[in-house]
């Protein structure tokens, strides 16, 4: 068995409100009683790209296990790869992480300067190639931006295009278990490419349907997370718990 925590959208600014909302998230994780094997961050991880921020995000997400980060639209790749992976230059931020009964396949869907996402060829091939590498164990596909409409206004329209070019990487490999992102701030599930995916709920706000009445983000909605559980039979159950703020 397979158990894992995914957030997202923290979008650190350097302030204190934020960082408690974090530090909250993470110290549930730590001290709660699911045994993780990973925590993965779906972006949006700092809210202008900034060192500083960044600093703020290293110190605040860490834990007993492996924490693992993708870029978001709101990320700079540059500050993103010097401050948190201890790396230097502007390109795309691509990662995979292997572990012992899961592959962790993150994917960089940002468009330096642009808020919608695209998976660049050369990300595309690299995608197909590591997941090619070992068709066995379970992957899991991971980016920011969703590659369909999840009804979220706000996000819609800044959501992946190209998506199909994705779903026909995917659709090599069926060892491929679920497409996991963020970018909506709100806890989603639909499916994409014949597989699940699911949408991380927002640590900074909670995007708002169209049929609630109130602002485009509630700002006001406790952080929450997704617990991912990878059965020993190969099903996934998601499960998404709200996170108190004290």
């Amino acid at each position: 068995m397979i158990v894992f925590a995914q957030l997202s959208d923290t979008h650190l600014d350097g302030g204190q409100p934020r960082a408690d909302r974090v530090r909250a998230v993470m110290a549930s994780l730590a001290g709660g009683r699911a045994p993780l094997d990973a925590v993965l961050v779906t972006g949006d991880i700092a809210d202008h790209g900034l060192p500083g921020e960044y600093e703020q995000a290293r110190s605040l997400l860490t834990g007993p296990w492996p924490v693992l980060v993708c870029p978001g639209n709101h990320d700079e790749r540059a500050s993103f790869r010097r401050v948190l992976l201890g790396g230097e230059g502007d390109q795309p931020i691509n990662q995979v992480h292997r572990m012992p009964g899961s592959v962790f396949v993150l994917c960089d869907s940002t468009i330096p300067g642009h808020d919608d996402g695209y998976l660049a060829d050369d990300t595309l091939a690299w995608l197909d190639t590591e997941l090619g590498a070992d068709p066995v164990t379970p992957a899991f596909v991971v980016l920011h931006h969703q590659p369909v409409p999840l009804h979220t206004e706000a996000a819609d329209v800044i959501r992946l295009s190209g998506e199909e070019r994705l779903a026909a990487v995917i659709g090599r490999h069926p060892q491929v278990v679920a497409v996991l992102c963020g970018h909506v701030h709100s806890a989603a599930a639909t499916t994409f490419a014949g597989r699940p995916l699911l949408a991380a709920p927002g640590v900074v706000s909670t995007g708002v349907l169209p049929w609630e009445e109130r602002d485009s983000a509630d700002l006001t909605a406790p952080p929450a997370v997704a617990y991912h559980v990878l059965g020993d039979d190969g099903r996934l159950t998601t499960h998404y718990r709200p996170i108190a703020l004290r």
